[in-house]
């Protein structure tokens, strides 16, 4: 059910006749830091939505202030390389580019790292006046993980992805 008990989501199905699913991410104190916990949620919340027939599109967002921040950085500093390969850290990030419905990210605020990957695995991005891309994963010593290089470079071309990506700098709308 779209009105499923989610701790980190609010999920509802909106529009005049009810046929969009709205998805927010809702960590505001995290600036919707993607944890686990989230993307757990996403992804039953995006299965919910992709079975419900009465369902056509499915838009993805978050706050004014930031559509995703990141990944959850205090989630993840304590973990080596070989615990987050063995763990499947990161697996099923990508059940958003899976979904056959299509998903809209609406943006605005931070999407940086895991958020700006998030956003580029749906089908649109609608960027508002204050939104602000960047993976700037490479300032904490590591790189983007969940496809990040590659469809950064496929957005916004290779030059600027790899300054993108080398540098941590952001873009704006």
């Amino acid at each position: 059910r779209a009105g499923a008990a989610f701790q980190y989501l609010l999920v509802q199905k909106t529009g005049a006749q009810k046929n969009v699913g709205l998805i927010q991410l809702n960590r505001p104190k995290a600036l919707n830091a993607l944890c686990e916990g989230l993307m757990a949620e996403l992804r039953r919340a995006l299965e919910v939505m992709e079975s419900d027939p009465e369902v056509g599109a499915i838009v993805l967002t978050g706050s004014q202030k930031a559509f995703a921040a990141g990944a959850d950085i205090k989630e993840m500093q304590n973990k080596t390389f070989q615990e987050s390969y063995s763990s499947g850290f990161l697996a099923g990030w990508d059940k958003v580019s899976l979904v056959r419905k299509p998903i809209i990210a609406a943006v605005n605020g931070y999407a940086l790292g895991g958020g700006c990957e998030l956003a580029m695995m749906c089908d649109i991005i609608y960027a508002g006046e204050k939104a602000e891309f960047g993976q700037p994963e490479i300032l904490l010593g590591t790189i983007p993980g969940a496809g990040g290089t590659q469809r950064l470079t496929r957005a916004v071309g290779k030059s600027l992805a790899m300054e993108m990506v080398l540098t941590g700098d952001r873009i704006s709308a």
